[in-house]
């Protein structure tokens, strides 16, 4: 079976290679494309529409599953439209608050929903790590450092997040400070964590663990932004599958 695919935020970083991903794969097809502004542009042969057409596109287009890399509020919205539609959703779409994320797993209760900060398989091989490393290097001071491109909006990542709960639920911790100014010593059992935003860098990630005169640094570096939409896709066709719930991108590599 041909998944059929719909992309929302098609013009930007992710969305141009989600697209380009599926154009490369014989198992999948992107049946629309929407954008806030689509400004008449066409992307591997498949037109731009407004995303202001979603409801009916959802409707008309019968696609198998939507891959959302938007904003918090349009990824809400988005999930709530394929709730209503019976179609799959995934998000790689970050900096949801309390309550969005209430409502993103709320559109679980009807469809498969599957929201990863990063589908990157090595980032997920570090969270699989990092647990391990926290726990069997006890008082050890732990930093975190995640550098992205200066277009990224919301810090810390969705993926930093992701590894500090991974940390804090491995080890004992008191707090997150998130960079320091002027006399700022360190707390016993703080966890640091520092943001950085220049150029076009896709994205890395670096836990700093060290004590004892010795230091361990486990690292993810992303080279191209395809290997996040590689595995978005990965996750769209295995989604297409599954019955209704909350999946996380541990769930596609697993299997």
């Amino acid at each position: 079976m041909t998944v059929r695919i719909g992309v929302t935020g098609a013009t930007g970083r992710m969305g141009r290679e989600v697209i380009a991903a599926v154009a490369d794969r014989e198992d999948c097809e992107v049946v629309f494309a929407v954008n806030r502004d689509p400004d008449d542009e066409t992307i591997a042969g498949n037109e731009i529409e407004s995303a202001e057409e979603f409801d009916s596109l959802v409707v008309d287009r019968e696609p198998t599953v939507v891959v959302d890399f938007t904003g918090p509020e349009s990824a809400v919205d988005y999930a709530d439209a394929c709730a209503d539609s019976n179609v799959a959703f995934v998000t790689g779409t970050t900096g949801f608050d309390d309550d969005q994320l209430e409502a993103l797993e709320a559109a679980g209760d009807d469809v498969a929903v599957l929201h990863a900060p990063n589908f990157a398989r090595g980032v997920q091989a570090l969270l699989n790590v990092v647990g391990e490393a926290v726990q069997n290097l006890p008082g050890y001071d732990v930093e975190l450092v995640e550098t992205h491109h200066n277009g990224k909006r919301d810090a810390p990542s969705g993926t930093a997040n992701r590894l500090l709960e991974e940390i804090e639920a491995n080890g004992e911790f008191s707090e997150r400070t998130h960079g320091r100014e002027g006399e700022a010593p360190r707390e016993e059992a703080e966890i640091g964590v520092h943001a950085l935003r220049a150029g076009n860098i896709t994205g890395e990630h670096e836990i700093v663990l060290a004590d004892n005169h010795e230091e361990v640094r486990l690292t993810h570096r992303a080279e191209d932004r395809g290997v996040f939409a590689a595995g978005a896709v990965d996750a769209a066709v295995w989604i297409a599958g599954q019955k209704a719930g909350r999946y996380d991108f541990a769930d596609v590599i697993s299997e």
